[in-house]
């Protein structure tokens, strides 16, 4: 049986790892972002030729960001859409944001046809999620949905509620998602497989008790 963790249970891995054991949260994203990229290569229903990236500003926007720079540094085309209030992005967001920035990453906007994109990378919402989708984020989720583009999604499928597996207000159908360190419980349940697609638990480092536990 898949070992799976609760959103609270996500939280205190990651606050255990980053300010206990002392792994810097960017060390973290960019293993998280390395395999997130190994994923979508691995992945034989994903067309890589054509990639945009749909970046939160929070941390899940910042693994996106990752996965947008080791997409351009090997060679293949990618964008960015940034969604949301850039005032709220997360420091290790904006990090990456100027990295990207110094790749001279294209940027697109909310008025970028998604059929022209073979890939779309969901990046705009981690498990955390506590309400309904709404503004600029619902539609971001419907124009995608609506496109010809597959969708990998990382962590969980934007929309759906990382404990429940239930859709909040619309979410991502995803051909294929990047967990990172455990699935989410509500990713397990039966109503959220068509939303999920593929799934693939990445390793970066956060273990839930092991024989090097040290409480």
């Amino acid at each position: 049986m898949t070992q799976a963790i609760t959103v609270e249970e996500s939280r205190e891995l990651d606050d255990k790892t980053i300010n206990k054991i002392g792994i810097p949260s960017l060390v973290l994203m960019e293993r998280a972002g390395l395999k997130i990229y190994e994923n979508m290569l691995d992945n034989k229903d994903l067309d890589l030729s054509n990639v945009l990236i749909l970046a939160g500003t929070g941390n899940n926007g910042g693994d996106g960001l990752v996965v947008a720079r080791l997409l351009a540094t090997h060679g293949y085309q990618v964008s960015i859409l940034t969604v949301g209030n850039p005032d709220h992005a997360s420091e290790d967001h904006l990090a990456q944001a100027r990295i990207c920035n110094y790749y001279q990453i294209p940027k697109v906007f909310m008025n970028a046809d998604f059929n022209k994109f073979t890939t779309l990378v969901d990046a705009l919402f981690g498990s955390g999620l506590s309400r309904n989708v709404g503004g600029d984020f619902a539609t971001v989720i419907d124009k995608a949905n609506a496109s010809t583009a597959k969708i990998h999604a990382i962590d969980i499928p934007s929309g759906l509620n990382g404990d429940t597996g239930e859709v909040m207000g619309t979410a991502i159908k995803a051909t294929s998602t990047s967990t990172v360190a455990y699935p989410k419980v509500g990713m397990l349940k039966d109503q959220a497989k068509p939303y999920t697609g593929k799934i693939y638990v990445d390793d970066i480092g956060i273990y839930r008790g092991n024989a090097f536990e040290n409480e």
